[in-house]
């Protein structure tokens, strides 16, 4: 069974590819570029076609990445008969095509995998959540009372009960907006919390008090609850967020979907450029990272103990490969990107071949790079 999911993620990690090697694609013939090949994979093709306009269509066996070789895109191009066509001599060569058209080229992939993402994200938020709701797992603490905004009463927070929302924003993991954000704040502040009852599927908008160490018991007869540190009736909440807390999902209304699913993709990149800093400041391991068996294999695992997390991939993968793709590292999207805007501010090129063997080394250094960290994630 295992096998199945492996392929399921290795389709999705294809899927990604395609959409991003799309982008290119189609951008490359808007603007009347000729392409030699458009290729889902690296290696020995098998799976060829070739349509009326000569441009090849291939599936090769490494999932690794993909191509779109546009005709000229390395300088000179070579004839059926073996001869060279120099890149001077062919104005349709893709060097020779205006610096915007190319870098609108190279773009083009970062934001199909981009816009992808927001659509992965809306299918996500409509049709599971994620995250986005507290439910107590266990009886509170009996120090964790809220007061009712409504009615100025007391209201203790109880197994079962959801916090659904923070000072009236929605939780949000990508955003940072959560109880552990809360708890971090200074005593005395007095935040909002919207939670739904379980009993009675109420919801109420309480405050809660940070102010750690007060011990708060209910006293029947009163009908209060009261600060037993000084033994004096107190209707002021006091709260030291003693909470067991489950984190659960709910599919969110249609267009409460839309309105978010920009934003969560958004955060999901804030996510992944954070990564990166860690990763650069030496504050994360590389054995954190994973390469492509990584993904293929923790996707597969994940998936096969829970469907729904496929659809929780499906943005994040998109958005990475968008991330990524667009850092100007030699090789990547960003650096073509790089190279052909300075290219367009000085008038006229850096030497193409020392671009090519930058870009080369690039690819090489990529390719280490990503066996290196998927070494280092199993053997962690």
């Amino acid at each position: 069974m295992i096998v199945l999911y492996i392929g399921l993620a290795i389709v999705v990690l294809m899927l990604m590819i395609l959409i991003h090697e799309l982008g290119h694609f189609l951008v490359g013939k808007w603007l009347g570029f000729r392409i030699n090949e458009f290729s889902i994979g690296f290696g020995k093709a098998i799976w060829q076609k070739t349509n009326a306009k000569g441009e090849k269509i291939s599936l090769r066996i490494l999932p690794l990445g993909g191509y779109c070789a546009f005709y000229g895109e390395e300088g000179d191009e070579e004839t059926a008969d073996g001869k060279k066509i120099k890149a001077k001599d062919d104005p349709d060569i893709f060097t020779n095509q205006p610096p915007w058209k190319r870098i609108l080229v190279f773009f083009a992939g970062v934001f199909f995998n981009f816009v992808s993402a927001v659509i992965f994200s809306f299918i996500l938020l409509i049709s599971f959540g994620y995250g986005n709701i507290y439910v107590i797992t266990e009886d509170a603490n009996p120090n964790f009372l809220a007061t009712n905004i409504a009615g100025n009463e007391l209201v203790l927070i109880e197994k079962g009960d959801k916090i659904l929302k923070i000072d009236g924003q929605n939780i949000s993991y990508v955003w940072g907006n959560t109880i552990d954000t809360m708890t971090s704040r200074v005593d005395g502040n007095v935040y909002q919390l919207t939670i739904q009852k379980a009993e009675t599927g109420e919801i109420l908008n309480v405050n809660v008090i940070i102010q750690t160490g007060v011990a708060v018991e209910y006293n029947q007869e009163t009908g209060l609850y009261e600060d037993v540190l000084d033994n004096q009736e107190n209707p002021v909440t006091y709260t030291g967020l003693g909470l067991t807390m489950g984190i659960t999902s709910q599919p969110l209304p249609f267009w409460e979907a839309l309105a978010q699913c920009l934003s969560f993709t958004i955060g999901l990149a804030w996510l992944v450029l954070k990564t990166l800093w860690l990763l650069v400041t030496f504050q994360l391991p590389l054995s954190a990272l994973g390469g492509t068996v990584t993904v293929i294999s923790t996707v597969a695992s994940t998936v096969q103990q829970s469907f729904s997390a496929l659809f929780v991939y499906l943005p994040l993968i998109a958005v990475n490969l968008a991330v990524f793709n667009l850092l100007p590292f030699p090789a990547l999207d960003g650096s073509h990107i790089a190279f052909t805007s300075i290219e367009w501010a000085r008038g006229k090129p850096i030497n193409r071949n020392v671009e090519a063997w930058v870009h080369f080394v690039g690819f090489v250094l990529l390719i280490g790079f990503v066996i290196l960290v998927d070494l280092l994630h199993f053997l962690a």
